[in-house]
């Protein structure tokens, strides 16, 4: 147990052979059992199946001499049949029936580890045959089970990382910063251990960028990179991902785009983060092609939920506002279905963006507000500026300015502290001050005046009539709320328009 903590995974391989082998020859069944139990675990992790699969026909082999009742080591080899049956089969109501009979095993026999375990895998199966809710409370009790430092360490970490990630599936964020924390904390009292500090930096580093911290983020997922190092294992892809998640909300488009690669490489799916990095770098059409292709070969409700607000931003982009609405309506029935709060927020911010986008602004604003409102809960202040930028606009197009400006700079100053860059060089890209309703042309003349040069100067430099540059001061001048150039100067400073 020790080695395989230290990830000298053969050298554990080759101790529970060893240890398996005693305990069979003194007829042992349950002791080599769980030895073979945790055999099968590190194959499998490693993903040698085949290996895997014919040490579980020798353990299996192994308990048919047992000649009175059900022991632990049935228990275990249920354990890994639930989990075979939920995570490979897809055969959740298998997999939950599995683990419940693992659960009434380990409890029957004090058998802490064999709880735990069986827990985690009947809520995951749970959770994935739409039970939500229930398969939840099933982490939670799994999470006692660990919390109370009852199981063994590999059985700790186990659950930890798995209940997070089953957290993170269904947007329960708040029980994942919850469980991360505790890992966190585990994992510091657990002096030397390689296994699974790498996975908790990962966890934290989405969390911290869910909340904003982008700096503290990048920071927590190249650490996870280190730590994992050229060390073959799937956990490897997702802290790269998360790093060049970060790397593309900062602007660091170019390492971004190297990690998405990277990613992909060690078998973590880049998606939808690859498709948003060509969205920042003003390729619209190439970010549609991905994630519709991507979206047809999907077909999992919480495989699809982790891809439709990407993918509503997308199409809205593009102007595909019917296939946006679509796929709005698909992730507003998901998130009631898992019922969590940043799903139920995903889905009413691509209700309010859609909307906006078929022209009904009142609509928009209701929806956007309650997304603002959840994410607000959540604190989770990127998703909330975004909102109040899409807020900005509904309220330009109701002439209701004031609310746009407060709306907009507000949104701004969020993005400006948090140093989101990419949003920031796609408001500017996307002509600023739409909170005023200015258009971008609006915004390169006001640029101008505000340098202290005549309309016939302004109408050399753009190529425009001069007839055509007095119009466009003259809306400036109206949009802005003033009388005189030097005014509508101080106001595009005041508001940061330039």
């Amino acid at each position: 147990m020790s080695s395989y903590l230290l990830r000298r995974t053969q050298d554990a391989l080759g101790a529970l052979t060893r240890a398996y082998q005693q305990f069979a020859a003194r007829t042992e069944v349950d002791e080599a059992a769980r030895c073979g139990f945790w055999i099968v675990y590190a194959l499998a992790n490693r993903g040698e199946i085949g290996q895997a699969s014919g040490w579980l026909t020798r353990v299996d082999r192994l308990l048919s001499q047992r000649t009175t009742g059900r022991g632990p080591g049935h228990g275990y080899l249920l354990a890994f049949d639930a989990f075979r049956a939920a995570a490979i089969e897809h055969d959740y109501a298998r997999g939950h029936a599995a683990a419940d009979q693992a659960v009434r095993i380990g409890r029957e026999h004090s058998e802490a580890d064999l709880v735990a375990l069986a827990l985690n895998v009947g809520g995951r199966a749970l959770i994935y045959s739409g039970e939500v809710g229930q398969g939840l409370n099933r982490l939670d009790e799994a999470m006692v089970e660990v919390v109370a430092d009852e199981v063994s360490p590999i059985v700790a970490g186990t659950v930890y990382c798995s209940v997070i990630e089953a957290c993170e599936e269904v947007m329960e964020l708040g029980r994942a910063a919850e469980w991360t924390d505790a890992l966190a904390r585990w994992c510091d009292e657990q002096h030397g251990m390689l296994t699974f500090n790498g996975q908790c930096l990962t966890h934290r580093a989405t969390l911290l960028r869910h909340g904003g911290q982008l700096d503290a983020a990048a920071d927590e997922a190249a650490r996870a990179c280190q730590r994992f190092g050229a060390a073959d294992e799937p956990a490897t892809g997702r802290a790269i991902y998360e790093l060049a998640q970060v790397q593309r909300l900062t602007g660091d488009l170019s390492y971004a785009e190297a990690n998405y690669r990277r990613a992909a490489e060690w078998g973590h799916d880049p998606q939808p983060g690859l498709a948003l990095l060509r969205l920042a770098q003003g390729r619209s059409e190439a970010a549609s092609i991905m994630m519709r292709r991507r979206m047809e070969e999907t077909t999992g409700e919480l495989d699809r939920l982790r891809l439709l607000p990407a993918y509503v931003e997308i199409l809205l982009d593009v102007g595909d506002v019917e296939t946006a609405a679509e796929a709005a309506r698909e992730l507003t029935t998901t998130a009631a279905m898992v019922r969590t709060t940043a799903a139920e927020a995903e889905a009413a911010y691509a209700t309010g963006a859609v909307a906006l986008a078929q022209g009904e602004p009142g609509q928009a604003l209701v929806a956007l507000r309650d997304a603002f409102r959840r994410w607000r809960s959540l604190r989770a202040p990127l998703e909330a500026a975004r909102c109040r930028i899409v807020v900005a606009r509904a309220c330009t197009m109701l002439g209701d300015h004031d609310a746009a400006s407060v709306e907009m700079a507000a949104a701004r100053r969020a993005l400006t502290d948090m140093g989101a860059r990419s949003d920031l060089s796609r408001l500017r890209a996307q002509g600023i001050g739409t909170e005023f309703g200015l258009t971008a042309r609006e915004i390169e003349v006001l640029a101008l005046v505000a340098a202290g040069k005549t309309n016939r100067v302004i109408a050399g430099e753009l190529a425009l009539a001069v007839k055509t540059v007095d119009r466009h001061v003259a809306n400036i001048l109206s949009k802005l709320g003033v009388t005189s150039r030097t005014a509508a100067t101080a106001a595009a400073y005041e508001h940061g328009l330039l």
